[in-house]
């Protein structure tokens, strides 16, 4: 990951949306069939406790979704009313939490492409967007949602809350994964990778 972007302090929300705006995101190569989607990492000020907090959501147990279950981002697959996977992330995440990033702050851009490579999903390319939130909006849940969590960076980005941990995957196989770990719940696999790569370009 080439990162050029300035070192913003992790409790400065300005300073980290200007690292995401100078960061240069590498698309994915396309080269065999594959669906696209987009999740959004949405950011907003602390304002008792100070600092910057990021969202995750719990999503439902659903036949047919690859992240049932998981602690991720809010985010899902490119439809074709979507005008570009901007778009897909700002759709997805009013349409699981409620929130308008377009009305109640703004899409801040994106981060690398990924695409997991995995038997138990199909071909897909994954494009994360920083999006930031300004003051408190309600989150109101689809039924895709179990839940919604907020995470302090400075703790998301601690080594001390990171390990490796035995996870159980897609196909009920026990496996050990890299994980963050935050008042009981465990962030891991794809979403995991996301916030690793998030955390390069604006440390």
């Amino acid at each position: 990951m080439r990162v050029t972007a300035p070192m913003p302090d992790l409790r400065n929300l300005a300073r980290i949306t200007a690292a995401v705006r100078a960061y240069p995101p590498v698309p994915a190569e396309r080269d065999e069939p594959f669906w696209e989607a987009a999740v959004a990492l949405v950011l907003r000020e602390r304002e008792a406790q100070g600092g910057v907090e990021l969202l995750f959501i719990t999503r439902a147990i659903r036949e047919g979704d690859p992240w049932s279950g998981q602690v991720a981002l809010p985010g899902g697959r490119r439809d074709e009313g979507d005008v570009d996977l901007a778009d897909t992330a700002v759709r997805e995440t009013r349409e699981e939490t409620g929130l308008d990033i377009l009305l109640h702050g703004e899409l801040v851009g994106p981060l690398d492409d990924l695409r997991p490579r995995t038997p138990m999903l199909p071909p897909v390319i994954v494009r994360p967007y920083v999006a930031t939130i300004v003051g408190a909006p309600p989150v109101v849940l689809s039924d895709e949602v179990a839940g919604h969590f907020w995470v302090p960076l400075d703790a998301l980005l601690d080594p001390a809350n990171r390990r490796r941990t035995r996870v159980r995957t897609r196909g009920a196989f026990w496996m050990w994964r890299d994980a963050i770990h935050y008042d009981g719940q465990v962030i891991w696999g794809l979403t995991e990778i996301i916030v690793r790569n998030f955390h390069e370009v604006v440390r």
